[in-house]
């Protein structure tokens, strides 16, 4: 399935793509038109450090056809690694990015998450701003398990629907766990965006610009969702930084972490 040439370096332990916004483009472009089942994960200081606490997800990382550095930490991280010119490539960013392009193109893209209420809020907004983009479905998944004959009628949906890029809004580590279960089975670019529903949709606001490109964008959801999101920036972040702090040792000590 990876037939491209990829530079990835291991963020403790993950293997994260060091590329740019147009190769990012290009790829799912190129996935999308020749309607090629792949996975492409964005990955951000959550993501990372689950990996390094998991295995079934670090292998989910490991065998993603793109897995993005979301989250300043984890660009910087890849900067500090030698790849100097990293940018963070974000969920919310390049839904926005990517939706501009597909209307332009007239390429197809199908949502994947979130409640009715958001996707209805969401597709307002995407159509509001990109009124030729082809939106051929959403699906809003209940908070259980899918059982086979389910599942199989919402892939014999998308597959149907002619789709090209489907956008997944469940969350890590589920949707990166759906979008495994998947491949192969939808005929399509899956990629797993977080919060990005929410944003678009307006559900919930997005850190302020400044915020975004200090790297404070995790500060202003935590003080806007402590209860929900306190153990995952206090004790996840706290855990990235001691897991940055010995790698960023030990890689002195014996080189690059290119693969």
């Amino acid at each position: 399935m990876n037939s491209e040439v990829r530079r990835r370096i291991r963020i403790i332990g993950a293997p994260i793509d060091a590329l740019d916004w147009s190769v990012v483009v290009e790829r799912i472009s190129r996935w999308a038109t020749k309607g090629e089942s792949r996975v492409v994960c964005i990955c951000n200081a959550h993501s990372v450090v689950t990996s390094k606490k998991d295995e079934r997800f670090l292998r989910i990382i490991s065998e993603a056809d793109m897995a993005t550095p979301d989250g300043a930490p984890v660009a910087w991280m890849i900067r500090m690694l030698g790849m100097f010119n990293q940018s963070r490539i974000n969920g919310p960013d390049l839904m926005w990015r990517y939706c501009a392009y597909a209307e332009k193109v007239g390429e197809k893209v199908y949502l994947y998450g979130a409640s009715e209420s958001t996707l209805e809020k969401l597709q307002v907004n995407l159509l509001n701003s990109f009124p030729a983009l082809k939106i051929v479905g959403a699906y809003s998944p209940p908070f259980r398990a899918l059982s086979v004959e389910e599942d199989k009628a919402i892939v014999d949906h998308i597959n149907r629907s002619g789709a090209r890029v489907v956008w997944v809004g469940l969350g890590c580590p589920k949707q990166e766990q759906w979008m495994a279960a998947h491949r192969d089975f939808i005929q399509a670019v899956m990629i797993g965006v977080g919060a990005a529903f929410d944003y678009h949709a307006g559900t919930v606001l997005r850190a302020p610009l400044w915020m975004q490109r200090y790297g404070l964008e995790w500060f202003y959801r935590l003080l806007n969702e402590p209860r929900r999101l306190w153990r995952r920036y206090l004790i996840t972040n706290t855990l990235f930084i001691w897991y940055a702090a010995c790698q960023l040792l030990f890689s002195r000590r014996r080189g690059s972490y290119l693969e």
